[in-house]
């Protein structure tokens, strides 16, 4: 059960550096705009924040992965990082898309489940 914990949580790490790439490099692009239904003008004055928010996601990737590195020493680690994740979409659902809940929450949500199995 451990190791599908970590499958997990390496899948919902990578879904953040995906995030990071869409809203850091490719928010004005034709895949960032589509994404995130953007005319070309509000992709244009939304890309700062964009960025700023892609780097966010960045962090909670990196934390994702540095509690996967320490191995069974990083379950707080892990754990923290999760429940942040699981309350960014569920913020994100709230006050953007409930599309949100099941890209973001969802799977952060079942990380943390099986964290606490394994």
């Amino acid at each position: 059960m451990h190791w599908i914990a970590n499958i997990v949580i390496a899948l919902v790490a990578l879904l953040h550096v995906y995030f990071l790439i869409l809203e850091m490099f490719l928010w004005d692009k034709p895949l960032g705009m589509k994404t995130f239904r953007l005319t070309p003008e509000r992709a244009r004055d939304t890309r700062v924040l964009a960025a700023n928010q892609g780097l966010y996601n960045g962090f909670l990737a990196a934390g994702l992965f540095w509690g996967l590195w320490l191995g069974a020493a990083g379950f707080q680690i892990k754990l923290f990082f999760l429940a942040c994740v699981l309350a960014a979409g569920v913020f994100g659902a709230l006050t953007v898309n409930r599309r949100i809940l099941f890209v973001q929450g969802l799977p952060a949500a079942l990380g943390i489940a099986l964290l606490w199995l394994a």
